[in-house]
């Protein structure tokens, strides 16, 4: 057994390292705070530090100064559940200003998010148990643990409709002794449910997902009417793949809309099972909102929404911009955008299936590029040709400040700058954070 090793948290680098420091070895263990006491496994070197594998938090850090959620030393989801919301955003900007530092050096505006609980519209539960032959339970993945899941009992970043719906569905399970999926002997009905909410109507969608393996969906859909009148959209996902994911073999809508509506900027927006939306749309209006104002006067400018995904930036710079141009390569996306754009009356917009790059090319005029890439941001052997669209301005809004970092120093030098560098807390009690960029060779 790999020897344990005991230190104090000196400080925390984005996303969520602790940094630790014995002898002259600086050691990094992801999902620590500032100020613990920990233990912690020595595991592979990397350039400048240690990595090391949490073992036990031996003590709290003089931050975490409340209780939080009742789960939160088992539940894996949200690291900053005991620190008071001034607390967490004082450290989160604190981090984003040190991983920027070398290529912007002015102060950093950081928004909080204008709901700290209940504020996501979205959660995909796993059925499993918690400890080897226990009662079944609906719930996420235990902290570092694959096959345990937690129960998320009174959960606070998810309102009252979600802990009602989840506990509900897991009790009609455990009564009528269907088996959750095994994942070594890849037996068992029950995989995943998913809970969408719409903030602007107050409504739920519940999608309920299973091997192929028979049960009474009938019964279940009359149970689920029952839970809450809220519940106005029931579907039925089937997936025999052996990976621990959501992979649709088969989708069929029980009951109810085919989709719910959410509404940002005046704006609506269909939302169907597996359509992407921002799962904190409060703080999503605010971000569009300021990317919109960092773009400046687009009376007669052209926009190009790169990676626009179901069109929601596209259609919110509509509203001012001469026209849009959205474009995706995942064909379903670019179906519900269009269909989106003609819900909302907008006659300017357009949306392209096209790799961003193909399509760049053949376009003459670029005033205002708009790019929300994936997580991983923009790959590595594209990234020049992005760049040398050359439009005016690039506004480059980023779900990973990581990949943004290290996606900006090819801006840099390829000679524009970074003319703003705003955060948006889009994930309060978690780690993670949006970036708002606007670079302008101007």
């Amino acid at each position: 057994m790999k020897k344990i090793l005991e230190a104090k948290v000196e400080y925390n680098v984005f996303p969520n390292k602790g940094i630790c420091k014995i002898d002259d070895n600086l050691y990094s263990i992801k999902n620590t705070i500032q100020g613990q006491t920990i233990s912690f496994q020595r595991k592979r070197k990397k350039k400048g530090f240690i990595e090391g594998k949490l073992v036990e938090r031996l003590e709290n850090s003089p931050l975490e100064t409340i209780e939080g959620c009742p789960v939160n030393e088992r539940c894996g989801g949200c690291i900053y559940q005991k620190l008071e919301y001034d607390v967490e955003c004082d450290l989160k900007k604190k981090t984003l200003t040190e991983l920027y530092k070398d290529i912007y050096d002015e102060d950093i505006n950081f928004h909080p998010s204008p709901i700290l609980q209940g504020y996501r519209n979205k959660m995909e539960y796993t059925f499993g148990d918690s400890v080897k032959g226990g009662p079944l339970v609906l719930g996420l993945h235990t902290k570092n643990k694959f096959y345990e899941i937690t129960d998320t009992v009174d959960c606070n970043i998810i309102d009252e409709g979600f802990n009602k719906i989840r506990q509900a569905v897991q009790e009609y399970f455990r009564d009528k002794n269907y088996e959750f999926f095994k994942k070594i002997k890849h037996t068992g009905l029950l995989r995943h449910f998913i809970i969408r909410k719409t903030f602007s109507e107050d409504e739920y969608m519940i999608n309920l997902v299973t091997t192929s393996d028979e049960f009474d969906v009938n019964d279940f859909v009359e149970f689920a009417k029952q839970i809450d009148n809220r519940i106005v959209s029931i579907y039925h996902t089937i997936n025999d793949n052996i990976s621990d994911a959501v992979i649709v073999d088969k989708l069929e809508l029980l009951y109810g809309k085919e989709y719910l509506t959410e509404k940002i900027n005046g704006l609506e927006f269909r939302i169907s099972p597996f359509s992407f939306f921002q799962p904190n749309p409060a703080q999503a209006e605010q971000i569009y909102n300021r990317a919109l104002e960092l773009a400046g006067d687009l009376s007669g400018k052209n926009v190009y929404d790169l990676y626009c995904g179901t069109g929601t930036i596209a259609q919110i710079f509509a509203k001012k911009a001469e026209s849009v141009i959205g474009v995706e390569i995942i064909a379903e996306a670019v179906e519900k955008a269009q269909e989106n754009a003609e819900l909302n009356g907008l006659t300017n917009t357009k949306f392209i299936c096209d790799d961003c790059l193909n399509f760049m090319e053949k376009v003459e005029k670029k005033d205002v590029v708009v790019l929300d890439p994936p997580r991983d941001g923009i790959h590595p052997k594209a990234i020049d040709r992005l760049i040398d669209i050359n439009p005016d301005k690039f506004i480059y809004i980023s779900c990973n400040p990581i990949t943004q970092r290290m996606d900006l120093d090819k801006f840099i030098e390829k000679g524009y700058k970074i003319k703003s560098l705003e955060f948006f807390d889009q994930f309060p009690r978690t780690y993670h954070c949006e970036a708002v960029a606007l670079l302008s060779r101007k």
